[in-house]
């Protein structure tokens, strides 16, 4: 005999509310919801690599050496899809839309410890000639307007490091001349650059690590131009928290030129 009071469960039939079944159906949403999350995190991150190493990658400024133009403490975006990105593990380059130009002002691995960046002014490009006489630079023979250069300390040209480096590139006029050759920090060459060669130097000219101290910069380890100032504060200071009250806001957002 049948109890006609008790509910029956055929084939087919829903399941009785809060059965069961109930408990399964909310692991099944939180696992679609959790693999969902998931793929929209792994893609997320696929496109901040793909970013990162293609198109734009952030820097920050760790010295004076261009100073006006970039401060201690600035953090840049840089267009690396400008030159041509480097295809990771390689030294090779994808296709760029051009050549860095005179007057750029570019990232790129330190020649004498690639595991560093350096951030310097292009001044001569593969074929120029340049040089510099008492603070003037020349190049193929005509003086460059550089209103961005910032000189602390003009007068002293007293010390001479070693720029032994620069004499197979001197453009001397006999071998006398070349072996005369004494440069120092503010007169030096005429240098021929080389191919797939760069020449450059720091805006702050006499507080600058750059090309007038260990030699040109390969195209290869050129990794892009700088864009623009997308944060900035003052690390000279000693407040608790200089990252809220020292904060350079007019340089956020400035194009760097």
């Amino acid at each position: 005999m049948h109890d006609l009071g008790a509910p029956v469960v055929g084939p087919g039939a829903n399941p009785v509310p809060g059965g069961p079944a109930a408990p399964e159906r909310r692991r099944s949403r939180l696992a679609r919801w959790f693999d969902s999350w998931m793929r929209s995190l792994g893609m997320a991150l696929v496109l901040f690599l793909i970013i990162k190493t293609f198109f734009f990658e952030a820097f920050q400024i760790a010295s004076g050496s261009m100073t006006r133009t970039l401060l201690t403490g600035d953090f840049l975006f840089v267009n690396k899809a400008l030159y041509g990105a480097q295809i990771p593990g390689t030294r090779a380059h994808l296709p760029g839309f051009r050549s860095p130009r005179r007057g750029d002002v570019i990232v790129f691995a330190y020649p004498r410890d690639p595991s560093q960046d350096f951030v310097k002014r292009v001044i001569g490009t593969p074929g120029d000639t340049v040089q510099m006489r008492s603070g003037t630079v020349t190049v193929n023979g005509r003086s460059l307007v550089e209103p961005y250069v910032l000189r602390i300390d003009p007068r002293n040209d007293d010390v001479r490091p070693d720029f032994g480096w620069q004499r197979p590139f001197y453009l001397a006029s006999s071998e006398e001349d070349r072996s005369n050759y004494h440069p120092s920090r503010d007169t030096w060459g005429p240098l021929v650059v080389p191919p797939g060669k760069y020449f450059v130097l720091g805006d702050n000219r006499d507080d600058s690590l750059d090309s007038r101290y260990w030699g040109f910069v390969d195209a290869s380890a050129v990794k892009g131009r700088t864009l623009l100032v997308y944060f900035s504060y003052d690390r000279e200071t000693h407040d608790a928290l200089p990252w809220l009250t020292d904060i350079r806001w007019s340089r956020l957002g400035s194009l760097i030129h």
